[in-house]
């Protein structure tokens, strides 16, 4: 799994989201860069509450990147504790939701409360039947060195021995990326799985982002023609 496209047409299996411009959400408004990381939070919900009727197998989720580090201590901390109020509100709402919870990066380098609720949530939602995949600590390109090293060890780097040792090995093929907030670029987040996704650009803020916004790029999706580099 993870390697091969999935459809040349109709419903995307795998979406991965870029979640941007909350900063830029809570400016507009005159208001603390933290209230626009929770109203952030608000829309993450209201996503993951949708997934039922959306035909999606896997969503994934650009939360932390690993580059996320460089900014100020006060908002990195609002971040983590943000994180620490989310898993332990919506892990029951993701059971009850059949959810299963998957992290990619290197998030077991968090901190040691925020990896061990992790793990609680991880176990407990292992049996969801659509997957919500939350990128924490993550960057693509540590993560393709990750992969090439453990495909080294195990002897010839292939394209098939590098996939097998990625971070989403286990989800569907990524169909579609979505960035929200107007940026045109990819932030070292899933450039590997994106070498044949369609993508999206949206001037849409975060916070604003809706479920219907969702089942609009479905939509969109599901009239274009993928080629896999074919006519």
């Amino acid at each position: 799994m993870g390697e091969q496209p999935s459809d040349t047409a109709g419903r995307a299996h795998h979406v991965a989201i870029i979640m941007d411009g909350n900063g830029r959400w809570a400016k507009k408004r005159g208001l603390p860069r933290s209230v626009g990381h929770q109203r952030g939070v608000e829309a993450v919900r209201k996503l993951v509450r949708s997934l039922n009727g959306s035909g999606l197998e896997c969503l994934t989720l650009y939360a932390f990147s690993s580059e996320n580090w460089k900014r100020s201590e006060d908002e990195v901390d609002d971040l983590m504790n943000l994180m620490r109020k989310f898993i332990k509100s919506d892990l029951p709402e993701f059971i009850a939701n059949n959810v299963k919870l998957k992290i990619i990066g290197d998030w077991q380098s968090l901190a040691p409360d925020i990896v061990e609720m992790l793990e609680d949530a991880l176990a407990k939602t292992r049996e969801g039947t659509h997957t919500v995949a939350v990128a924490l600590n993550y960057g693509s390109q540590q993560e393709i060195v990750r992969a090439a090293r453990k495909a080294a060890n195990e002897g010839e780097i292939t394209v098939e021995a590098l996939q097998k040792h990625l971070d989403t090995a286990d989800l569907p093929p990524l169909d579609l990326l979505i960035r929200t907030s107007g940026e045109i670029r990819l932030s070292n987040f899933l450039l590997w799985q994106s070498a044949y996704a369609e993508m999206l650009f949206v001037d849409t803020l975060w916070p604003d982002f809706t479920p219907a916004m969702l089942q609009q790029a479905l939509d969109d999706f599901a009239r274009r023609e993928r080629r896999f580099g074919g006519r």
